[in-house]
């Protein structure tokens, strides 16, 4: 078994800012002698070590300031660590922020030029893959213009043109995929799973769990600073949506009573089951309500969802004709689901309280979560029972 080398060697890498107090330049004049008093110490990595091996798609998530983009930028050699080390080998591009490289001024053509030159191209290289960029971007209309009248779909189709061109052995994206119209994204990633199937490096920083899920091989989600998961993606979208999961319960814990009861339902808590029978499987899912004010009309919801966000199935009780109590007190709510035909592994089960009008009064994501058994056939979201006919030759 050949072992990938490492492109990307990151060795306890931390890095500290300091955040100013004072507001104005006026301010930072009149406590000139008491700066250090003003300023405040964030250390957006601690102690972060990452190895990441040559054809690898390594997703970075986590909440917002959790470090991820800073850890982006350290990797790619635009801000320097306070203390560790970062070793890189290869050619790479960054797509780390909208229209970075890109001066207003010049039109979209100069621009190719100047950003390919700073991504390590001469001129003849870059007059050698000038038209595959222009017609991968889709803005030939516009090379011309200057590029501070294009949108942010026309900087974002430029860079990432540029970027996927000049031939990278290591490609760093920051959430720019998620800026463009929707068939310029099918074609990113196209050019990404071209890249993958060429054993090219991506690293790639994403708030689409669906996304990270269905390009990368590798997660790594960082909290305050630091990695707090490592390997499987369907794992690492899980860490990350109980530490989502885990900010709403203690929100609401910190809350006032008054502010939480303001609510007129609210979900407790959520339980979800798989009863496995002789020809199928159910899933029951168990609800408790707290009806902390008379709501006449009230109805639940269920969604299923993959562990990598992506939606199956969703049902409400407005239209099964069913009355709930609408007396203040708890109550428990049990929704079967027949016949679930989804493939083995795990599910998340989320439920919400609302109003036939459309309101919602109350909702909790991933609140449950339930395990299908292994297929005997096939593998995959559904479960099917496959038939197999064989028709005699004809001669």
């Amino acid at each position: 078994m050949t072992i990938s080398p490492s492109i990307v060697q990151v060795d306890d890498v931390s890095k500290r800012f300091m955040l100013h107090k004072d507001k104005s330049l006026k301010e930072r004049l009149m406590f000139m002698g008491r700066a250090r008093k003003q300023a405040e110490e964030f250390w957006a990595l601690r102690d972060v070590s990452l190895d990441i091996k040559t054809g690898t798609t390594v997703g970075l998530v986590g909440h917002n300031g959790s470090g991820k983009s800073t850890l982006l930028k350290v990797v790619g050699g635009i801000i320097q660590p306070t203390s560790g080390s970062v070793v890189r080998r290869g050619r790479m591009a960054a797509l780390l922020e909208l229209g970075a490289g890109f001066h207003p001024d010049l039109s979209g053509r100069e621009n190719v030029y100047l950003n390919a030159a700073i991504l390590g191209l001469n001129r003849q290289e870059t007059d050698l893959h000038f038209d595959e960029i222009v017609e991968f971007s889709g803005i030939e209309e516009f090379i011309d213009t200057q590029v501070k009248f294009y949108s942010s779909g026309m900087y974002v189709r430029l860079a990432f043109s540029v970027a996927v061109h000049v031939d990278p052995d290591l490609l760093l994206v920051d959430e720019v995929l998620a800026v463009g119209d929707e068939p310029f994204q099918r074609k990113c990633m196209d050019k990404i799973a071209e890249f993958q199937a060429e054993g090219r490096t991506i690293v790639l920083v994403s708030h689409s769990s669906d996304q990270v899920g269905r390009l990368c091989d590798r997660v790594v989600v960082m909290h305050a600073g630091s990695m707090i998961h490592d390997g499987d993606p369907a794992e690492g979208i899980r860490v990350l949506r109980d530490g989502y999961e885990e900010d709403r319960v203690n929100h609401i814990k910190a809350a006032p009573p008054e502010a939480y009861e303001a609510k007129r339902l609210t979900v407790g808590e959520v339980e979800a089951r798989t009863v496995v029978g002789s020809d199928q499987t159910d899933v029951i899912v168990r609800t408790t309500v707290d009806v902390h004010e008379p709501t006449p009309g009230w109805g639940i919801g269920v969604a299923i969802d993959t562990p990598l966000g992506l939606r199956l199935y969703a049902m409400n009780t407005f239209t099964m004709g069913t009355d709930f109590p609408s007396t203040r007190g708890r109550h428990v709510v049990e929704v079967t689901l027949p016949d679930i035909r989804l493939g083995a592994g795990k599910y998340l089960i989320s439920v919400g309280l609302g109003l036939p009008t459309g309101e919602t009064i109350d909702r909790r994501g991933s609140a449950a979560a339930f395990d299908m058994p292994s297929d005997v056939f096939g593998a995959g979201i559904l479960r099917l029972e496959p038939r197999l006919d064989i028709n005699p030759r004809v001669a």
